[in-house]
């Protein structure tokens, strides 16, 4: 028999084996532009969920510039299957989406429209992610072009093959992508991004019941969110009516809302005559926000040091504010809509 002293110490070998085990197993990372949190490696970097067969897809972010007009672009398709979906403002106070795909991926995406200045200001958070649009004036495509660390898909030069024409829908706002096209366009980038958000279960003692969130961005562009318990989530409207992915056919939702109050300038060149220069959101710097998860909505600061770092919350003591595993929806909302009676309210 063994002496007990020698018991004792098969058994902190045998636990010292098992601590290295896991160590060298990586199966946890921390979120290490902001505060520290940790995910399993299994979980997907922009929503924190499982990831598809228990793997993260060894590819980069895919983000596609998605045309908002209601009187052409809606219902847009692709929009559920995103990970992290931007709604931007654009001349004119119209709005336009960002679609960014990681795990997800989107058989039809679109209507595909023109980039947009805020549109690389947002996506250097993502490493080296690949940029879908559908051309652009000629200084935003060609500081686009000129990125050395963006992969540009434009789907009238140099990407057409990534894109198709539909025959249900009139130009401009009848070209569609996929991810499996436009990861095509750059077969041997085999890199997944870091996080960008912080994702918990938690939720701070400042947060309070939230039914809605109402966002008058502009004439024919009234949004409201409405929480919907049964399905845990937050359903998208215009006008009273709810969105619809065409793709899909199902309701357009998402588990966290995030409002980004952010100021602007415009830009020096008109997007078409007659028009302002493009709205440049302002998304480096800090400002005041909420965060809606769980049917309850969060007051907070965003805090963005650079362009390629992430976005993090903190709340009115200072504490960090994570998001619910999920897809997230940012509302970049500016500070004069914000500053204007009604176009920005939350109802409990």
């Amino acid at each position: 028999m063994l002496a007990v002293g020698s018991v004792v110490a098969v058994l902190i070998l045998v636990a010292a084996g098992i601590v290295l085990l896991v160590g060298s197993s990586g199966t946890k990372k921390s979120f290490s532009p902001g505060h520290s949190h940790h995910v399993t490696r299994a979980r997907c970097p922009l929503t924190d969920l499982r990831a598809p067969g228990g793997h993260i897809p060894q590819r980069p972010a895919v983000a596609v510039k998605i045309g908002n007009e209601p009187d052409g672009a809606r219902p847009q398709s692709g929009l559920n299957e995103a990970d992290i979906v931007y709604d931007t403002p654009a001349e004119g106070f119209i709005m336009r989406y960002m679609a960014v795909y990681q795990c997800n991926s989107a058989a039809s995406i679109g209507p595909t429209r023109s980039v947009r200045w805020v549109d690389w200001h947002i996506v250097q958070a993502f490493g080296q992610p690949i940029l879908a649009f559908a051309g652009g004036i000629g200084p935003d495509v060609t500081d686009v072009d000129q990125l050395g660390w963006l992969k540009p898909a434009d789907l009238l030069v140099g990407a057409q093959a990534a894109g198709r024409r539909i025959t249900s829908r009139v130009p401009p706002d009848n070209l569609y992508a996929s991810t499996k096209g436009l990861l095509a366009l750059y077969p041997s980038d085999h890199k997944a991004p870091a996080a960008v958000f912080r994702y918990g279960a938690s939720l701070p003692s400042s947060a309070t019941p939230a039914a809605s969130l109402a966002l008058n961005f502009s004439a024919g562009t009234d949004v409201l969110w409405k929480w919907d318990a049964a399905s845990k989530s937050w359903l998208h409207t215009y006008s009273g009516v709810t969105d619809v992915d065409a793709l899909t056919r199902k309701p357009v939702t998402t588990t966290n809302i995030v409002v980004e109050i952010v100021h602007y300038s415009y830009g020096p060149y008109a997007e078409s005559p007659g028009s302002t220069g493009d709205v440049e959101s302002q998304t480096v710097g800090t400002g005041r926000g909420y965060v809606l998860r769980n049917g309850k909505s969060i007051a907070v600061s965003w805090h963005r040091p650079s362009l390629d770092s992430p976005t993090t919350f903190t709340d009115a003591a200072g504490k960090p504010v994570s998001l619910a595993p999920g897809q997230t929806w940012v509302e970049l909302v500016l500070d004069t809509t914000a500053a204007t009676p009604g176009d920005l309210k939350i109802s409990p």
